[in-house]
């Protein structure tokens, strides 16, 4: 452990490892739409009812000027990541506690990233099959990906999106059967109840957290900020799409009993040769979630090298090593909920309100250096 020694501010990236800011409309698109998005309608209508069309306008509104604070954060310093900030702000001791902290919720966020696809697909798919196996298979594509560096990762992320994203367009026959009379009486949430709705979208919306570890390898810095909050509206568009299918498909009370109410609605679909469709959706699914589990693990590896000079690789096989009991060991559906939930709960201080309180404290950092490089 390396606490006493003291961390360089910014970061020194070379040429080979950056990445174009084009791609971060992929990592932000990709990051945000994983399991979470298979339940949160569910989560949202037990706030905000009907009216959970308006929570999330709120939240994607809100999540787009959290993303505007980070970047002014980031803008703030030559080329650096949350670890430096937290460091340049605190001091070396609490910033590298900190930095521990923000590690951590990322551990536990690729953990609710496994245990619930596991999950799904136990429930959907093969239930006799083990949990172990699926695990493992997971576990060692991630494992792969990780050891090719940060641009594997991203270029994981690129293509897996482009596989993916045509799962959208099949919830077309839910929505054929939408009943508008769901929605009404509109507007009828207080305002509290918006608020309560816009909350329990966070753990859809966790991930852009990223933005803090990859900022340092981005080639084009200024033009980073387009393509990230155009995948925060992509988010918000898809989260707003599965909500309002669900609602009018469903209605509340059918919608408030579904654990996973975007995978059934797939259960609608039928072809001649496909009587099943859904299968297909959790198989494919799983180059939703590879991706988000890739890019989460390289953030756990990259900020512990970051921290305390220790290897990403070593890091890599621990973190596989927890990974791989957890995966096998954790089976009950509501242990799995609680687990989600807290992480969502972190998650929405750390990724979210966090950067809102780090913005002043970086500006008034800066003026004081200002005022004592003017005083010498």
């Amino acid at each position: 452990m390396t606490w006493g020694i003291s961390m360089d501010i910014n970061v020194a990236v070379k040429p080979g490892i950056r990445i174009r800011a084009f791609y971060l409309f992929f990592i932000i698109a990709n990051i945000q739409n994983g399991t979470g998005i298979m339940g949160v309608p569910r989560y949202i209508y037990k706030e905000a009812k009907q009216d959970s069309w308006v929570s999330i306008l709120i939240a994607g509104l809100f999540i787009h000027i959290v993303v505007f604070v980070m970047f002014q954060i980031l803008n703030k310093y030559e080329n650096t990541d949350i670890f430096g900030i937290q460091v340049d702000l605190f001091g070396n001791w609490v910033g590298k506690i900190l930095g521990t902290i923000f590690i951590t919720y990322v551990f536990g966020s690729l953990l609710t990233v496994l245990i619930n696809y596991i999950q799904v697909v136990q429930v959907f798919i093969f239930p006799t099959l083990s949990r172990w196996m699926i695990t493992i298979l997971l576990l060692l594509i991630v494992t792969y990906a990780v050891l090719g560096g940060l641009r594997v990762a991203v270029g994981v992320a690129f293509i897996f999106f482009i596989l993916s994203i045509w799962l959208v367009i099949f919830l077309y026959k839910p929505m054929t059967l939408t009943d508008f009379g769901h929605f009404k009486p509109l507007l009828e949430a207080s305002p509290k109840e918006l608020l309560l709705g816009a909350k329990a979208t966070s753990y859809s919306f966790l991930g852009l957290e990223i933005l803090f570890f990859i900022y340092p390898f981005i080639d084009n810095k200024k033009k980073a900020q387009l393509p990230t909050q155009i995948g925060i509206a992509t988010t918000t568009f898809i989260i707003l799409l599965v909500t309002g299918i669900s609602i009018g498909f469903f209605g509340g009370d059918t919608l408030e009993q579904a654990i996973w109410p975007v995978l059934i609605l797939y259960k609608l679909i039928e072809y001649t040769l496909i009587e099943r469709f859904d299968i297909i959706v959790v198989s494919q699914w799983m180059m939703v979630i590879i991706p988000i589990m890739i890019l989460l693990s390289w953030m756990i590896t990259y900020g512990v090298k970051r921290l305390y000079k220790i290897s990403q690789k070593k890091t890599l096989f621990v973190v596989i090593l927890l990974l791989l009991i957890c995966g096998g060991t954790i089976k009950n559906q509501y242990t799995i909920e609680t687990i989600i939930d807290y992480v969502a709960q972190i998650g929405f201080w750390i990724v979210i309100i966090y950067p809102l309180i780090l913005y002043p404290l970086v500006l008034i950092k800066k003026k004081t250096n200002k005022n004592k490089e003017g005083e010498s």
